[in-house]
């Protein structure tokens, strides 16, 4: 939602409720710049958090609301979980590629050795085949000159760190989880499809597709990896969008309807992989300073005010005073003893599996 464009399919906000209440981080940021961050995303969200200047959210006695989504930009609000690299070099967020994109060009097998030769630690905890990944511990050594695995030792080992990563930068904070029973999720998500469909979505895909995109399909440099250009939603139509015009009504009446069902299915994917975030991350989370987290069930939308939001503002309000809510936090147990990061090679599919779960 920080990218300028594709309102319908990244499900801005509209015009009408933002006029309600005060929102922030919402396009803002150049559709073609493909080196924006978490990093450029946190700098920016702590700033207008952030107690300095009369027009922050603390500094006119308000609480900041953080609205998921994309809950690894969440934890980067709430823990110290990130390097910053772009401090060192002086870099900004622009349409020129980084180092890091720059490194996912080169092989996979090539990027693991060079990650082995400078920091064998880090190398040793992903998998070979994560180029995003191996990527960017590449990049923070080559931008700070320590190694990755280094600097994340010192995170973890400030007090109030953990396993998982530094201490809660806000350690009065609390997690709203609204949670459904899955078949009722599966069916709104479906309706969500349809209703962005109905709002004007290919109107949105085709306006995008032949300001931002077309030139680049045309010149082999689409990058369905980086920026805007990797929202769910806008990928699933490149077929349809490059073949319009160009093929007969039937073949693009079905080209749409496969792009579709793409998007449904790849919008229940999302969902489900948001869902084990939220148990894997924040509810099992070892270590100490883990904000406690209280479950609404969504399933029965005619039960909104019983379940949600009568619950949600007795918690928020228990919250502002300093009291314990009525309300029980979630508690998960985790196994202190499962290693995420175990390397074990199946030998009957050649594969190699990180983490113990992943084997079992």
């Amino acid at each position: 939602q920080v990218y300028k464009g594709l309102d319908i399919i990244t499900n801005k906000v509209s015009p009408q409720e933002q006029r309600l209440c005060r929102h922030h981080m919402i396009s803002f940021v150049d559709p073609l710049v493909s080196n924006y961050t978490v990093v450029d995303f946190r700098d920016k969200a702590t700033a207008l958090i952030s107690f300095h200047a009369a027009a922050y959210i603390f500094a006119r006695d308000k609480i900041p609301i953080i609205v998921g989504g994309t809950n690894y930009y969440i934890e980067s609000l709430l823990w110290k979980v990130l390097i910053n690299t772009k401090e060192k070099n002086g870099a900004a967020p622009g349409p020129a590629s980084d180092r890091k994109v720059e490194l996912e060009q080169l092989d996979s097998a090539e990027l693991h050795r060079r990650l082995s030769r400078v920091d064998p630690e880090m190398a040793a905890k992903l998998h070979p085949h994560d180029k995003r990944k191996v990527a960017r511990s590449l990049q923070v050594f080559e931008e700070t000159g320590i190694p990755h695995s280094e600097i994340l030792h010192q995170q973890q080992e400030e007090e109030g760190g953990g396993p998982l990563g530094g201490p809660l930068k806000y350690p009065h904070s609390c997690i709203l989880w609204l949670h459904a029973d899955q078949a009722a999720l599966d069916a709104r998500l479906d309706k969500r499809v349809d209703d962005m469909l109905a709002a004007g979505l290919l109107d949105e895909l085709r306006d995008f597709h032949s300001r931002y995109n077309r030139q680049k399909v045309a010149e082999n440099r689409q990058d369905y990896q980086h920026g805007i250009f990797q929202s769910i939603g806008f990928k699933e139509f490149h077929e349809y969008l490059v073949s319009e015009g160009k093929c007969s009504p039937e073949t693009s009446d079905l080209l749409l309807q496969k792009g579709i069902q793409a998007l449904k299915q790849v919008t229940k994917r999302y969902a489900r992989r948001q869902n084990k975030w939220v148990r894997n991350r924040f509810l099992k989370r070892p270590g100490p300073n883990v904000p406690p987290v209280y479950g609404l069930e969504v399933s029965d939308l005619l039960r909104w005010e019983e379940d949600v939001l009568k619950p949600a503002l007795e918690i928020v309000e228990s919250f502002i005073q300093g009291q314990e809510p009525r309300a029980e936090p979630l508690k998960m147990e985790h196994d202190v003893t499962e290693n995420k990061r175990s390397h074990r090679v199946c030998e009957l599919c050649d594969r190699l599996i990180i983490g113990d779960r992943e084997w079992a």
